[in-house]
């Protein structure tokens, strides 16, 4: 199930500033690497010239922040040209970016916040993603955010926003299982039944990644190995039709990529044990 003619990567990691010498020197057998595009905008000189060597070795993906693509601020054209000329430099397989906002009245929260999930914000954000689209000449993939408080005004589920503006929009999905499971924990629902209502087809892209767990409620800090119930849960979107290549990210207390590829590769056998259940 694959509604977009974009490659199947494999496993991959996120190219981290700590690790540029062991991709250069080492040239490590991880398949692919995200970047994250903000890092590469609006910049030269030794970033820019090592994001040309990675890319010229392996594949790569876009992977934004500041989209800020449910604001009510307009699109930011510059940021959009910027971002399709890093993408056409580096020859990226495709540009994600949040289903969120990130500020308002030209003001930068530096922060992914939820959207309200109403039908307003759905054909407003919708809308946008279409533009988008339509500059950049390629879908956009979106990811899900992990939250901690929600829109008393929201009228429906999460999944169901999400699983509206991808047909809506006809972009793709940047699944994140873990930010699944850290709103699933905040909010009390079940991340299968989010699994679930999403079109698998459209699923470009998992992320799995480590979180805080401070038993009240789970922040999503990118931090150490994956959890098992996140493990659990790639499986599950699998099973449910998903195939697309998985991203581990890493953002804390990062290890030398040895360790961290490593844990990425578990993806590996997690996903062919879901085979094993399933048959």
């Amino acid at each position: 199930m694959k509604r977009f003619d974009l490659p199947q990567l494999g496993i991959g990691v996120g190219l981290r500033t700590t690790h540029y010498r062991d991709i250069l020197q080492g040239k490590p057998a991880v398949d692919w690497f995200e970047v994250l595009s903000e890092n590469y905008m609006q910049t030269r000189g030794r970033p820019l010239a090592i994001l040309d060597q990675v890319a010229e070795r392996y594949p790569v993906v876009l992977h934004g922040v500041s989209m800020s693509i449910g604001s009510t601020d307009p699109l930011d054209r510059g940021y959009l040209g910027e971002l399709k000329a890093l993408r056409d430099r580096i020859g990226a397989r495709w540009v994600s970016d949040h289903i969120c906002w990130t500020g308002a009245h030209g003001k930068n929260t530096h922060d992914l916040l939820p959207l309200p999930l109403t039908e307003e914000a759905l054909r407003h954000t919708a809308r946008r993603v279409r533009e988008v689209q339509d500059f950049l000449g390629a879908p956009l993939v979106l990811e899900n955010v992990s939250s901690y408080a929600s829109f008393a005004a929201s009228t429906m589920t999460e999944w169901e926003f999400v699983a509206a503006l991808a047909r809506e929009a006809d972009c793709g999905l940047l699944l994140d299982v873990n930010n699944v499971y850290v709103s699933a924990r905040n909010h009390g629902f079940n991340p299968e039944d989010y699994l679930r209502a999403l079109p698998m087809d459209r699923v470009v892209q998992f992320h799995v990644a480590g979180h805080s767990d401070l038993g009240t409620h789970v922040i999503d800090t990118h931090v150490g190995p994956v959890p098992d119930p996140v493990w659990g849960l790639l499986q599950a979107a699998r099973a449910l039709g998903a195939q697309a290549p998985v991203l581990l990210e890493w953002d804390a207390s990062i290890p030398p990529l040895a360790v961290v590829h490593a844990e990425a590769l578990r993806a590996e056998a997690f996903l062919r044990e879901g085979e094993r259940m399933a048959s």
